[in-house]
C-alpha cells in the first residue's frame, strides 16, 4: 500500500499500486484542457487522455466509493469550434458512464469572486462543474455532514411541522410533504456550492490554480466516511490531502510536477493553515 501523503510520480503508474477496492473517494481537479501552463492537453484529445486514469480509479474504488471530478469546459481557441464552448466535458461524462461509473449528480461550484474581464459575446465565467460518480448502486453519502441552518427559527419550524396549510400536494405528484422535512438537524444545501476561487499568487504558492479548501471540504465530508481513504491523483498543491486529514480521513495525493510536490509537502509540514474563505452553503427552496 502506498504511504499516506504526497507521492511524486505519474498517476498512470501509481494508481495501479493501490489495492483493488481500497479507496473510498477519489476527489480531484485534473489539468484543464490546454488552459494552464502545466497542461497541454488539447480538448479534442481530453477524453482519450483521461479515460485510462478513470479505469484505474474504478478498479481501486470500494463498492460504496465515489469519484468526484471538478472540471471546467472552455472556449475553443482554434479549429472548427473556434469561439464556441468545446463539448469535451460532456463527452467525458458520457464516456465515464459507458466505462461503468454511475453518474450520481452534477454540482455547480459558484465563484462569487470570479475575475471580470472581456469575454467576447458572454459574461464572466462564474461557475464550474463538479460531477459525482459512483462505483456501485449504494454509494456512501452523508447529507447530515453538510446540512445548513434552517432559515426559520425554532418556533416557526415547530408551527410548520403541525400546519397542513402550504404543504405540497403529494397526491397530485407535487413532491414531498413539507411538514415532514423539518427536525433533521438542518436543511439540505442543494447542489450549488458557493466557494470563492483561490488565487495563490499572493501567498507565494507555486500552483496558481489551487483548489479552494471549502470545495474539498464539502465533498470530503459528505462523500467519504471518517477513517476512509481519500485519493487525489492530480494533487497539485495538496489541498485535498490537507483537508482530508483535517476531517480524520486517510489521504494520498499523486503529483507529477516536482515543484508542486515540494510546495504541497511544505504546506502539509507547516500545518496548512486554512486561510481560504469558507464555503457558503445555501438551502434552496426552504
Amino acid at each position: 500500500m502506498i504511504a499516506d501523503g504526497i507521492v511524486h510520480g505519474d498517476s498512470a503508474d501509481l494508481l495501479p499500486k493501490l489495492p483493488a477496492g481500497s479507496v473510498d473517494l477519489f476527489f480531484t481537479s485534473p489539468p484543464y484542457a490546454d488552459a494552464r501552463a502545466y497542461s497541454r492537453i488539447h480538448p479534442d484529445h481530453y477524453v482519450e487522455w483521461f479515460l485510462p486514469y478513470a479505469e484505474k480509479m474504478l478498479a481501486a474504488t470500494t463498492e460504496t466509493g465515489s469519484l468526484v471530478l471538478n472540471i471546467k469546459n472552455r472556449v475553443a481557441n482554434r479549429g472548427p469550434l473556434k469561439g464556441q464552448r468545446h463539448p469535451y466535458v460532456y463527452q467525458l461524462v458520457l464516456a465515464l458512464q459507458q466505462m461503468g461509473w454511475r453518474w450520481v449528480e452534477t454540482y455547480i461550484w459558484a465563484k462569487p469572486n470570479a475575475v471580470p474581464g472581456k469575454f467576447g459575446p458572454r459574461t464572466k465565467d462564474a461557475f464550474e462543474y463538479v460531477y459525482h460518480f459512483a462505483r456501485g448502486t449504494h454509494p456512501y453519502f452523508d447529507l447530515d455532514a453538510v446540512r445548513v441552518p434552517y432559515r426559520a427559527d425554532a418556533a416557526e419550524i415547530a408551527r410548520r411541522a403541525q400546519d397542513s396549510n402550504g404543504r405540497r400536494n403529494t397526491a397530485a405528484g407535487f413532491g414531498r410533504d413539507r411538514t415532514k422535512t423539518y427536525l433533521r438537524g438542518g436543511a439540505d444545501p442543494g447542489n450549488v456550492v458557493w466557494v470563492p476561487q483561490t488565487y495563490n499568487q499572493y501567498r507565494g504558492v507555486a500552483h496558481t490554480a489551487a483548489m479552494p479548501e471549502g470545495l474539498a471540504e464539502f465533498f470530503i465530508r459528505c462523500a467519504s466516511p471518517k477513517g476512509g481513504l481519500v485519493v487525489d491523483p492530480f494533487a497539485g498543491s495538496g489541498t485535498t490531502v490537507a483537508v482530508a486529514r483535517r476531517y480524520d480521513r486517510q489521504a494520498i495525493g499523486f503529483e507529477l510536477h516536482s515543484e508542486f510536490v515540494t510546495e504541497a509537502r511544505r504546506r502539509l509540514a507547516e500545518g496548512f493553515d486554512n486561510d481560504d474563505p469558507p464555503a457558503e452553503l445555501h438551502a434552496v427552496g426552504q
